[in-house]
């Protein structure tokens, strides 16, 4: 298969393009290459993979493809509450640029992918959310991504555009960039520095390793049971001072924390149920707690 994944030199892309290639499937890559994407990765010399480094916002042809995986998009909540309209133009603007691409091919359109974030969703105090849930976002990252899932399903109804959705939960693992809780953590302790904690530390956050995740993308890619969103998540449910402390035992250190001020529009917990994937595609978490990563 010939796979066009944008963001595909960032944190989750980069491990989906890997998976992709291992499978023998050929891959375009559209990375813009901002401050998050990785320089070097294992894949660079490999025939089936090539890289085109363009913002997806200004995007003008779409390559051949059987399947567009659009990883693409500024991610860190704290950069969306200082400078959101970032957020809208990638995350929005830039999806929208896809979408009109895709429906401008008379034949031969590509699935379009799109992976989301159960932030989405906003918080919930007890159970989780389903796919069928109302989505609430409460800050401007999440609202942005919620606003290009409104997109895709308006030009899929519209154009008849095939798609996708992943809504995943919180990823760790190798390549994430250390503006995020967990690489972040490690730094500070590496470096003898206090970790930063927004509030008191208690939020609730659902973990899921990365390379988890992405074989449930992978498996959205080849199903029949098309037009659907797909919730992905381990059940993994930790505060971020439990997470804290689990990372502080692997790197054998004692933390020193530095509580920060709390986030606006903070969420106070994440759960989503991934019981669809699961039961329809087969799929089920390999890595269920931090320690079988670090």
């Amino acid at each position: 298969m010939k796979f066009l994944v944008t963001g595909g030199r960032g944190f989750i892309g980069s491990h989906f393009v890997e998976k992709c290639l291992d499978e023998g499937h050929k891959v375009i890559d559209i990375d813009s290459m901002t401050y998050a994407a990785n320089i070097n990765l294992p894949f660079d010399n490999d025939k089936n993979y090539k890289h085109l480094e363009q913002d997806i916002c200004k995007v003008k042809h779409l390559p051949p493809c059987d399947i567009l995986v659009n990883f693409a998009a500024e991610s860190h909540v704290d950069n969306s509450i200082i400078e959101p309209d970032v957020f809208v133009q990638t995350n929005i603007i830039g999806t929208q640029n896809l979408l009109n691409l895709v429906r401008g091919k008379t034949y031969n359109r590509p699935l379009f992918v799109h992976i989301s974030t159960d932030e989405v969703y906003g918080d919930i105090y007890d159970g989780s959310f389903t796919e069928d849930s109302k989505i609430t976002p409460s800050n401007p990252y999440s609202a942005s991504k919620a606003s290009a899932e409104m997109m895709l399903l308006a030009y899929a109804r519209t154009y008849n555009i095939t798609y996708q959705i992943c809504r995943s939960s919180n990823n760790y693992g190798s390549r994430q960039y250390p503006e995020k809780l967990i690489p972040k953590i490690i730094e500070c302790l590496d470096d003898s520095k206090p970790v930063p904690i927004h509030g008191d530390g208690s939020y609730i956050r659902d973990w899921t390793y990365v390379k988890d995740n992405i074989d449930g993308i992978y498996k959205t890619c080849f199903t029949d049971k098309v037009n659907q969103v797909w919730n992905i998540s381990s059940n993994n449910c930790l505060s971020n001072l439990e997470v804290l402390e689990k990372v502080s035992k692997w790197v054998g250190k004692k933390p020193k924390i530095n509580f920060i001020e709390n986030r606006h529009g903070q969420d106070m917990r994440y759960s989503i149920s991934s019981d669809k994937i699961r039961n329809e595609l087969g799929w089920n978490p390999q890595h269920q707690t931090l320690y079988n990563f670090l």
